[in-house]
């Protein structure tokens, strides 16, 4: 009896443990289990039909020799420095229009935010791809006020802008976030700046930018993050091409995983992937002291 009680005892002190039991169990089939697997299959040629007959890190050999996987990594890096900054532009420059009360105002912030919802999807892809190709909607606007016409899905500089343009399209995410940001700044620091004599560009570098640096850093940190892993407008708009222009890194994961059946190098290139993933987040957490500012916070 004594047994008994004591377990119970211990189950009763340590109940929170069977309310994280679903997430926990989640986690280790779903998440755990599988990054751990990819990992051992990195050092191995395994095949989808020909299984395994060496381990070694063959693969890793591989992956820092091919051209192709570095200009891969390069146009990966290349695509996230672009649309971000671009992307994240867009967003406050919309969410600082948004702050005006103007009538209908939420009418506005609803289909500024639209994109967000579409863009991330097949559908909107395959649409961008219509208005880009040689006779789409972009060259006949083009050719209404007797601009030059450009072979967008042709060649790889215009292509990799076309994958460009359909993200920062899609800002509606960020752009709610400044907004909320920028209207918790309180209105007496705008005012006492406008009273010392500053004008609205001086106001917003220094009054206003600083306020929302933690949500500015936050959006940059989470949409450099998700560029390096870009998938799906690439794969649909252009299939990597044209010549490799927009042949991103997790697009030849893909077609060493599925097309070439070699999921030992392909697991390889996932955590390649992976580390520059964590590399560039790592980079983002040193530099948050200098790009976040934190007016409650006591400086070490």
């Amino acid at each position: 009896m004594q047994g008994k009680n004591k377990r119970a005892g211990f189950w009763y002190r340590n109940r929170h443990i069977l309310y994280i039991m679903p997430w926990l169990l989640g986690f280790l089939v779903f998440q755990a289990f599988p990054m751990l697997y990819s990992f051992c299959c990195g050092f191995t040629d395994f095949h989808l039909f020909r299984g395994v007959h060496t381990v070694g890190t063959m693969n890793y050999a591989r992956i820092f020799t091919d051209g192709e996987v570095l200009r891969a990594v390069w146009l990966t890096l290349k695509f996230a420095l672009i649309s971000v900054p671009l992307k994240l532009l867009t967003a406050l420059a919309a969410a600082l229009l948004l702050t005006k009360q103007l009538r209908g105002i939420r009418i506005y912030r609803t289909l500024y935010y639209l994109p967000s919802i579409l863009g991330g999807s097949v559908a909107a892809s395959v649409l961008w791809k219509a208005m880009f190709r040689d006779h789409g909607t972009v060259n006949a606007l083009l050719a209404a006020v007797h601009l030059p016409e450009i072979s967008w899905l042709a060649e790889p500089d215009a292509a990799l802008w076309v994958i460009i343009l359909l993200r920062v399209w899609e800002f509606g995410s960020p752009m709610l976030m400044f907004l909320a940001a920028l209207r918790e700044i309180p209105q007496d620091l705008t005012d006492a700046a406008y009273l010392d004599g500053a004008n609205a560009w001086q106001c917003l570098v220094r009054v206003r930018l600083p306020m929302i640096s933690p949500v500015l850093y936050y959006n940059a940190m989470l949409a450099f993050c998700a560029a390096l892993q870009e998938f799906s407008a690439p794969f649909v708009i252009t299939d990597g091409g044209p010549r490799g222009g927009t042949t991103l890194l997790s697009l030849l994961l893909y077609r060493s995983a599925f097309t070439a059946n070699e999921m030992g190098y392909a697991s390889a290139l996932a955590w390649v992937l992976f580390l520059i993933s964590a590399v560039c987040s790592g980079l983002f957490l040193l530099l948050r002291k200098k790009l976040v500012f934190l007016p409650d916070e006591e400086e070490t």
